[in-house]
């Protein structure tokens, strides 16, 4: 699979122009969305992963074999920046997810561990309120034992009750396919 970064985008205007369909990856800080990237295209340093929640700053678009293009958003909640640069970094996903008019669809990563977080389901609402076609990605299922997961994916499943929830691990690789699958079915509308 052939992918790479084309722009990282600190303003509406730095954004790539609209062609190929995009897929927006939306969650808090340190949820796992670079990893998922990494995980999804096979390469292991595509999107810069870290430890330390905040460090996808900007917008990120890359390019998949010509067919789509995966979008980094800047992840809310708990990252140690100044609160003027946050609300700088809403505005810019905002923006994107408002006026982008190749935006097919997003999709909300929660972390199998802690489940929904009210920034989760404040997101969660505004991409419902917006209709914006969404599903749900529980990250980090490898770090929880059989019991664990049945009651995490049970809670996050009980507030998309209709939706799509896919598990998946960065570490494993499961839910790679299924999400794969999601996003050929929005490609091919």
């Amino acid at each position: 699979m052939q992918a790479e970064l084309i722009v990282s985008a600190a303003r509406p205007e730095q954004f790539p122009k609209a062609g190929l369909p995009e897929v927006a990856l939306l969650g808090r800080s340190n949820v796992g969305k670079s990893s998922l990237i990494n995980r999804l295209v096979g390469k292991e340093r595509l999107a810069f992963t870290s430890s330390t929640p905040g460090c996808t700053q900007v917008i990120n678009f890359y390019r998949v074999d010509d067919l789509l293009i995966l979008v980094d958003l800047p992840g809310y909640g708990y990252a140690r920046v100044p609160r003027e640069k946050t609300v700088e970094w809403k505005r810019l996903i905002e923006g994107y997810l408002m006026h982008r008019p190749s935006l097919e669809l997003s999709v909300l990563l929660v972390d199998a561990r802690r489940g929904w977080m009210e920034k989760d389901l404040e997101l969660k609402r505004w991409l419902e309120f917006y209709k914006r076609k969404y599903i749900v990605v529980a990250t980090k299922v490898d770090k929880l034992n059989q019991k664990e997961e049945y009651r995490g994916l049970a809670a996050i499943r009980s507030e998309i009750p209709d939706g799509a929830l896919v598990p998946f691990s960065a570490v494993t690789g499961r839910g790679v396919r299924e999400l794969w699958q999601v996003i050929s079915k929005t490609r091919n509308r």
